[in-house]
């Protein structure tokens, strides 16, 4: 498979990697190692204990403020180790920590670790260390907590009908999320650790022996491959994965649905969860995708065959409505019929400036306002951008800086753009550069940009399926879901572009 990305190298990695600092046998040793390496941080916590053995021996636990269960670490670890007399327990010096491991603390997961630096990795991730005088062994005490977000409705993808569920910036519920809508022994998690700062925990998810391993094994190595100091959110992870990061279209699909990407996962997709964020990714990701919602296979075939021609004309409309009325208007007037040329010759005569630079003006602010929408606080955020084109729409009329037609124009390609949100910034991007070409060369100058366009997603790849699957390469079989949706009863075989050979 080639590949057409590329990862960017940090400053570290230049630098000759230091050895693996280890636990040692002085108590006071790894303290001032701890103190020194977090900077007596005010958050790191430090608490002396003196066990109840025949040597009286010094221990300390460490661990983070504010992301540990602190009542948890109370009444499971503080109070077993001091409350129990260890003089009446026959145990071997050499087997305390064992002992502590196996009979004393009150824990779930309880690990023991002569790494320091894994020691510190899992203190800042809210787990709580127990450094004991005279050995050179720690023990990891499982006590995360963190504060998060509730499971809630995702806003970017609001349904009608269907599961109202959405993801939330905890990896760990985003994963059993997943795994309750798939109750399958084969749905297989793997972790990575990505970031050379941040140390962002990611996991991959897919099932075994539906999902292509060729692809599992590239997403492993991609992943493996990525050398940054900072991963915030899936959007970094995106970025250097896809096969085409120059592209325009993204090739990595996202979504904040767990049902949605349940069902990529039973089709043979593989996901990408990070942690700090509720957008799961999935490859492969064809442009098909972005016409298809969850609620198309929660009611009848016929309505959800009229909504996806819809959307069809949606995407089109969206695209080429501007660049359209910007070339009929400047270069083919034969192509308008006479009564609507008049009317428009009549809009048009108050207007200074030409219909490119007209329609230019119109879009721009068109997209300020959206962009203020959505950047402002949400209770005045829509009024601000519904009241700001009204105004401003018949102002602009009013004033002569805009003719009538091109507010309509512009209206229609923003009504039929919020429907094939999807694929959003690429339609915005694709809109301006056929506008450009239409005010400058008229149709022939639209249809060299089509065809440019099309050449370009033909040529594009996701994890080494054609993005374009199954129109280019043609599959005649996947085209039941694709413009239309059958009945469910014929969708009963995975899509042959993601699977393995043999399925």
């Amino acid at each position: 498979m080639r590949r057409h990305w590329k990862v960017r190298k940090n400053n570290q990695s230049q630098q000759p990697k230091q050895k693996n600092q280890t636990v040692k046998t002085v108590l006071e040793d790894n303290r001032s190692t701890l103190k020194s390496i977090f900077k007596n941080s005010v958050d790191i916590q430090f608490r002396d204990l003196q066990l109840k053995d025949k040597k009286n021996t010094e221990s300390f636990i460490c661990y983070t403020e504010g992301i540990v269960r602190e009542e948890f670490i109370h009444d499971n670890v503080l109070e077993p180790l001091l409350g129990i007399d260890l003089l009446e327990e026959e145990i071997n010096d050499h087997s305390l920590v064992s002992y502590m491991d196996s009979n004393i603390i009150k824990a779930s997961s309880v690990d023991k670790t002569s790494n320091l630096d894994h020691v510190i990795e899992k203190i800042l991730r809210g787990q709580t260390a127990i450094f004991i005088d005279g050995f050179d062994s720690a023990l990891l005490i499982s006590t995360e907590s963190y504060e998060s977000r509730g499971v809630e409705e995702p806003n970017t993808e609001s349904t009608v009908r269907g599961s109202r569920e959405g993801f939330n910036e905890v990896i760990t519920t985003n994963t059993s999320l997943i795994r309750r809508k798939i109750n399958n022994p084969h749905l297989i998690f793997e972790e990575f650790i990505i970031g050379g700062n941040t140390k962002t925990p990611v996991r991959i998810g897919y099932i075994d022996g539906i999902a292509k391993q060729e692809t599992v094994d590239e997403l492993r190595k991609r992943l493996e491959s990525i050398e940054t100091d900072v991963v915030l959110e899936s959007g970094y992870l995106e970025q250097y994965i896809e096969d085409h990061p120059k592209s325009i279209f993204q090739t990595v699909g996202n979504s904040e649905k767990p049902d949605k990407v349940a069902a990529k996962l039973l089709e043979g997709r593989v996901a990408i969860l990070c942690d700090g964020t509720p957008f799961v990714l999935t490859i492969p990701y064809l442009f098909i995708e972005s016409m298809q919602v969850p609620e198309d296979y929660y009611t009848k075939f016929q309505f959800t065959s009229l909504i996806r021609f819809i959307r069809m004309i949606a995407l089109f409309l969206t695209v080429a409505t501007p660049a359209v009325f910007v070339a009929a208007a400047t270069f083919h007037h034969e192509m308008v019929p006479a009564l609507l040329l008049t009317t428009m010759a009549a809009a048009e005569e108050r207007v200074p400036f030409p219909i490119l630079l007209e329609a230019l003006i119109m879009t721009v602010i068109f997209e300020l306002l959206r962009e203020a929408g959505v950047r402002m606080p949400r209770p005045i955020g829509s009024a601000v951008s519904i009241v700001g084109a009204l105004v401003i729409g018949e102002a602009a009329v009013q004033a002569g800086l805009v003719g009538a037609p091109m507010v309509i124009v512009v209206a229609l390609t923003a009504i039929t753009g919020f429907v094939v949100t999807a694929i959003n910034n690429a339609v915005i991007l694709v809109r301006f550069f056929l506008m450009l070409l239409a005010g400058t060369f008229g149709f022939y100058g639209l249809l060299l940009g089509t065809m440019f366009i099309v050449a370009h997603l033909c040529s594009l790849r996701s994890f080494g399926v054609p993005y374009l699957t199954p129109f280019a390469p043609a599959v005649l079989k996947e085209w039941r879901d694709t413009f239309v949706r059958t009945p469910l009863k014929s969708l009963q075989s995975k899509p042959r572009s993601v699977l393995r050979k043999k399925y």
